[in-house]
């Protein structure tokens, strides 16, 4: 089903709107289109929504299963005006946002769906995950030019730190707010704008009327950006993604300069929530 904006997608859908668990998906280009929803597929999503100028072709069992709405993800303050449009309209649904060429990962992901996921953070009195962006990338430039190559992907397995998220007017540490860093970011952080380098996002939350993203993924619910409740450790997700390696292979000023991503930190990417698990690079909580 296609939509030609947002407007009329919300006015044909507003019933269906408020069904979820619902992933909405920006697709930038024509890399990994497929493998991206094929992953989200899997998860069990009741619905997914793709927002893009263009599609590449999609295989029938894929393209039956999601809706397209024609949008420009490129242009300023796309996510962010996207979400915040779509926001009203969706309930108390649990949403989760990403990029094409980017691939969920949670504990137990292989044999958890999304839904029992969202329903455990729920009962803990959560109504947002911490999501970390965790840079994959070639293991041979030459090979994959593009800095893309799923059956050659590879990860740093250390390098990662947090920050304290300082309040703008205050500048005190706000309570239970972090700033990650660290992947292709922290290592090639010459070719990448300050206030582009973190790599946590909120990019699980139930949708509320008063709600709005901003350009940071983060929230204007302050209880919605902390990365775990006053009591204990909560669950928290990965998004492997290959959009870094597509924009430092991409960008002349960066492209001339790196002939290989790899480092002594660097291990091959299994495909599984384990090798997350066991690198710290998400955490169970009290999900068992």
């Amino acid at each position: 089903m296609d939509f030609s904006g947002l407007d009329e997608f919300i006015s044909a859908q507003k019933a269906t709107l408020k069904k979820g668990p619902i992933a909405i998906i920006f697709v930038e280009d024509a890399v990994e289109v497929e493998s991206t929803l094929e992953h989200h597929l899997a998860l069990g999503f009741k619905q997914i929504f793709v927002l893009a100028q263009k599609l590449p072709g999609l295989a029938e069992e894929i393209s039956n299963e999601i809706i397209t709405v024609y949008y420009d993800p490129l242009k300023k303050h796309a996510v962010r005006d996207a979400i915040n449009t779509l926001m009203p309209h969706m309930g108390d649904a649990w949403v989760y946002t990403c990029f094409n060429a980017e691939y969920l990962f949670f504990p137990f992901s292989e044999t958890r769906n999304f839904a029992e996921l969202v329903a455990f953070h729920a009962e803990e009195r959560r109504d947002s995950m911490l999501s970390y962006v965790i840079d994959i990338y070639a293991g041979d430039l030459n090979a994959a030019p593009s800095g893309v190559d799923r059956e050659n992907a590879y990860l740093d397995k250390a390098g990662y730190y947090a920050l304290a998220r300082r309040d703008d007017k205050t500048h005190q540490p706000k309570e239970r707010q972090l700033e990650f860093f660290g992947g292709l970011k922290w290592r090639f952080e010459e070719f990448v704008p300050y206030e582009r380098r973190k790599i946590d996002r909120i990019a699980i939350f139930r949708a509320r009327a008063d709600l709005r993203m901003r350009d940071n993924f983060t929230f204007s619910n302050e209880e919605y950006n902390t990365h775990s409740c006053p009591w204990h450790n909560n669950i928290t997700a990965a998004i492997l993604s290959f959009r870094t390696a597509k924009a430092l292979c991409h960008n002349p000023s960066s492209r001339v300069k790196i002939s290989d991503f790899t480092w002594f930190n660097s291990a091959l990417f299994t495909w599984s929530s384990q090798q997350l698990l066991d690198l710290g690079l998400i955490e169970p909580g009290q999900w068992f």
